[in-house]
């Protein structure tokens, strides 16, 4: 099946209706531990309705949930994960989510590929009134498919100094009149925003987008110590990609990175790939907040494609062994690492327990936005393998943690 094909397929499958499922023989793995022998049933409502290890069990649940043998799954061994949650991309498959309703379809569609279940759609600095227009864009298409939980704005309030592959012509500080408008466009959409809080009205733009039910997040910024922490305080709960494009960890000069270390409110993001965070950094990284480091991938558009040029909003990229940067300086410029790459070098390279990786790519960034819980956005709450969760369920391969099969609230994506 060519990609276009597999584009339509997901799209498809996402626009319609869930259904009644099970799987049997798998060896459970979600943040709260690990069971061999498992087994979950999935409602027709998209939603998981039993789970556990015993056999007896398993057949009243299927026979209470009206499942025949055709719709019952044979895992046979391998693992049983949540789907993968990421809350911080930018596209796949030559296209980002700036790129149109067709472009968020075919980005959408590689990421799935890849075991994500559930996105929020990062949005590129961009001139106003187009990242306006890209946020109606994802409004819409939430209404449409339950996989989209929403847009993050990254950009265009950044330290100039701090700005990365984002585009200089397009920095701005964040004064009400633009917050207004970001607000008005997203209508609801909206669920992250990075802002450097020291640009002269920073905290007060974190504090109104708080308000308005956004989560800010602290990057891409030259903040100090100090100020990161007033930041938090206002209402910021992420912290975007710790270590990249900010101020280091320094012995006096701190930093915002242990101000979000310190605060058990914030979830802090990292990018898994050993290159925008060397392994040893990233070892030490993964010790800083138990429970509240979410894998996120910063992917664009050439993810899953091969070396060459692509474009990052106006900005030209090369791409030379799976690494992107800007043609005209260098610089980093996004990735095109997957959930799925991240949690295979999180277990197999570097060590990570099971438990703590999937933890990591589901239920984490799940918290973030409250999405653990009973939500509006996902009705069902997402991130574990239990009753009354969201049927958003990977089986992936136990050797080398590929993924084979997905589903997305009830319905079959891969």
């Amino acid at each position: 099946m060519d990609r276009q094909q597999i584009v339509a397929q997901v799209t498809d499958s996402m626009e319609g209706a869930p259904s009644a499922f099970a799987i049997r023989d798998a060896r459970k793995v979600d943040a709260r531990g690990i069971e061999e022998h498992a087994w979950i049933v999935a409602d027709a409502n998209g939603a998981i309705a039993a789970r556990g290890t015993s056999d007896d069990d398993f057949e009243a649940a299927c026979r209470a949930n009206g499942i025949g043998t055709d719709a019952v799954i044979d895992a046979s061994g391998k693992i049983m994960t949540p789907g993968y949650v990421d809350i911080h991309s930018h596209g796949a498959w030559e296209k980002s989510f700036d790129d149109g309703p067709d472009g968020i379809d075919v980005a959408r569609a590689g990421h799935a590929m890849h075991g994500t279940t559930r996105q929020v759609c990062s949005l590129i600095t961009n001139p106003i009134d187009v990242q306006c227009e890209n946020l109606r864009n994802v409004r819409a298409k939430m209404d449409q498919r339950p996989d989209i939980l929403g847009a993050h704005l990254e950009g265009p309030f950044l330290a100039l100094s701090r700005k990365g592959a984002h585009d200089p012509e397009c920095l701005k500080d964040p004064v009400p009149e633009i917050v207004d408008r970001m607000l008005e466009a997203a209508d609801g959409c909206l669920r992250q925003i990075t802002i450097a809080p020291e640009l002269p009205h920073g905290l007060q733009a974190i504090r109104s987008f708080a308000t308005a039910g956004t989560v800010p997040a602290v990057g891409h910024c030259d903040a100090d110590y100090e100020t990161a922490r007033r930041a938090f305080d206002e209402g910021a709960g992420l912290m975007t990609h710790m270590f990249n494009a900010m101020n280091g960890l320094h012995h006096r000069k701190p930093g915002p990175i242990p101000a979000a270390v310190e605060d058990p409110r914030v979830t802090i993001e990292l990018i898994c790939d050993g290159f925008h965070v060397q392994d040893p950094m990233l070892r030490l990284g993964l010790g800083f907040a138990p429970h509240r480091i979410a894998f996120v991938t910063d992917a664009m558009a050439a993810t899953d494609c091969p070396d060459g040029a692509y474009k990052l909003g106006a900005l030209d990229v090369d791409v030379v062994d799976g690494h992107a940067r800007l043609k005209s300086n260098g610089a980093i410029a996004g990735s095109t690492l997957t959930l799925e790459h991240a949690v295979q070098r999180a277990v197999l390279e570097l060590g990570m327990s099971p438990v703590e990786a999937i933890e990591a790519a589901t239920l984490t960034p799940a918290r973030a936005f409250g999405f653990d819980r009973p939500h509006p956005v996902t009705g069902a709450p997402l991130g574990l393998l239990a009753p009354g969760y969201a049927a958003d369920v990977l089986l992936t391969d136990p050797a080398d943690w590929s993924v084979q099969h997905a589903w997305c609230a009830g319905r079959r994506i891969k």
